[in-house]
């Protein structure tokens, strides 16, 4: 792994040296470097929007309702790969701080439809600017081709159940 990567994995001889523990083979289990680079990244996004009080779910969540507007939680719920319950959670509580608003479908009544408020969209425009900068800090750490790689290989894991 190289040197520049976030994770900062020793190796187990280096880590029992300098007093870490040894890592006997977990340091190349996928789903162990996965989840430490998912937690690298959550960290930074934290630190770039904490203070916006914004889950990364709720950002997706107001990101899509802007491209989509007017569309249905179960549509959200479905793109996100939440469940229903989860999903009118993050609407409820978007909704409670006026950045979005459900309106009752007009060509199917059973149907509501979600619009980001003016509040909204101006929180969106602040949290893109300060995600396209988490997001740089990521990038930079690769070259072109080596990111088109690493996007390539991680959809492989979007669709899997």
């Amino acid at each position: 792994m190289p040197r520049k990567a976030l994770l900062h994995i020793e190796d187990a001889d280096e880590g029992a040296a300098a007093g870490h523990l040894a890592f006997d083979g977990l340091d190349e289990l996928l789903g162990y470097r996965l989840r430490r680079a998912q937690g690298a990244m959550h960290r930074h996004y934290m630190l770039s929007v904490g203070e916006l009080d914004l889950t990364q779910k709720q950002t997706a969540t107001l990101w899509l309702i802007h491209a989509n507007a007017g569309v249905s939680q179960v549509s959200l719920a479905t793109t996100l790969g939440t469940d229903r319950a989860t999903m009118m959670s993050v609407v409820n509580r978007l909704q409670e701080r006026g950045l979005l608003l459900r309106k009752r479908s007009s060509s199917d009544r059973r149907r509501q439809e979600l619009y980001l408020t003016p509040a909204g969209q101006s929180l969106l425009t602040n949290v893109k600017i300060r995600i396209a900068r988490h997001e740089e800090r990521f990038k930079s750490l690769f070259t072109r081709s080596e990111l088109a790689a690493l996007l390539s290989t991680l959809r492989k894991f979007r669709d899997i159940p």
